[in-house]
């Protein structure tokens, strides 16, 4: 893997002072030395000299002139995206999303395949680093990079005391797996790995040119499995052991008593996931290949496949009324492949808006992913990102 010739690049950790600067120059709130002692209360003189270090140690770089509001034009300041390349793992059970993200959090590559979870971490991890490899040395001359890091997200609980996957329900072979050490074995870089669905959260924290993100989010990710992130001012929360946002193993009151994989019965996953829709769906005679065909169906008012999915959502919906409740988000966001169901959708937001207090659903949005394929591949380059530019880098 090449990479252009450039300046030493800080990746272990960052002072407090610098920190100071690098904050709201990733959040694109200052753009300018003159801006950024505006935002930060600093000198001048101060900012200057910190960012004339930032840009030593190869993270900051100016880009011709800035916007006037008088006088003289500024120089732009910017992360300096060319710095490296993150390279990002979103596993599914049975797909996989991989991607090339800059030091600016730009996607400058990505690549979907499909994959078998169940044939084990050392298969599948081997395969993850062969495509970001490969995905690297097929980048234009003019974007080679190399990659500084690794970011995984893996369909299971992770512990954030261990770095370990726990007890994962579909994920056979892997409970207790190290997946940096996996990684490690082929490629020297530093990992860091979480679960998908708090990736899949910490990418809504992308917002748009004209609407930044909200700073109080609930994602949750309906696909084979059901999967719950939180967003809290703006950054990701996952507990005290990693396990914070998990509504997978909530009991659905009322509802039929379903094994679970947990041992427990009437579970939202076990109800309302996109297995437990395939298969209420055969076991009344219909042969469908997965929750894409029942979603194609119940476009065309297949009444089995509508009402099921419509349950679905009433069901989940009800359990993140307590969630809202409680915790009462700016917006609640659906992704994974049951988000691509209208039917879907309706359960969740007519269920919500019925069962929460009107004060907690005053100001609610309610909505489906912007990043539907691609918001693991950023949340995990945002997570592993806020890490390298922190006090405590990455090791």
């Amino acid at each position: 893997m090449a990479t252009r010739p450039g300046p030493s690049l800080v990746l272990h950790r960052h002072s407090p002072q610098s920190v100071e600067i690098l904050a709201p120059l990733r959040a694109g709130v200052a753009t300018s030395r003159a801006a950024l002692a505006k935002a930060t209360g600093l000198s001048p003189s101060t900012v200057a000299s910190r960012v004339d270090e930032l840009i030593r140690q190869g993270h900051v770089v100016e880009r011709g002139q800035g916007e006037s509001k008088g006088g003289r034009r500024p120089r732009a300041l910017e992360i300096r995206g060319d710095a490296g390349l993150v390279g990002c793992v979103d596993l599914g059970v049975d797909r996989a999303s991989f991607g090339l993200v800059d030091f600016a959090g730009i996607l400058v590559a990505e690549r979907h395949v499909e994959i078998d979870i169940a044939a084990g971490p050392r298969p599948v991890l081997s395969e993850a680093v062969a495509q970001l490899v490969e995905m690297v040395a097929a980048l234009p001359e003019a974007a080679t990079g190399v990659i500084r890091g690794i970011s995984v997200g893996v369909p299971g609980p992770v512990s954030t005391t261990t770095s370990r996957i726990v007890s994962p329900s579909r994920m056979p072979g892997w409970n207790g797996v190290s997946v940096a050490e996996v990684i490690q074995r082929e490629l020297a870089v530093p990992v860091i790995v979480n679960n998908d669905a708090n990736l899949m959260a910490a990418g809504e924290l992308f917002g748009t040119d004209d609407q930044p993100a909200p700073p109080h989010q609930v994602f949750v990710k309906v696909g084979s499995g059901i999967g719950c992130g939180i967003v809290s001012d703006g950054q990701l929360y996952t507990g005290s052991n990693g396990w914070a946002g998990d509504i997978s193993h909530v009991s659905v009151p009322g509802a039929t008593a379903v094994p679970c994989s947990c041992g427990r019965t009437g579970c939202l996953d076990a109800l309302a996931s996109g297995n437990a829709l395939v298969r209420e769906m055969q076991l009344a005679g219909f042969e469908v290949a997965g929750v894409e065909a029942m979603i194609a169906l119940a476009q065309d008012s297949h009444p089995v496949a509508t009402g099921l999915l419509r349950g679905a959502g009433v069901m989940t919906g009800g359990v993140l009324a307590t969630i809202v409740n409680f915790f009462n988000p700016d917006r609640l966001v659906l992704g994974g492949v049951l988000a691509d169901s209208a039917v879907f959708v309706a359960g969740v937001r007519s269920t919500l808006y019925a069962d929460c207090l009107p004060m907690a659903t005053e100001q609610l949005v309610v909505e489906v992913t912007q990043h539907q394929g691609t918001g693991g591949l950023l949340g995990a380059a945002r997570v592993f990102l806020d890490q390298v530019f922190s006090v405590e880098g990455v090791g």
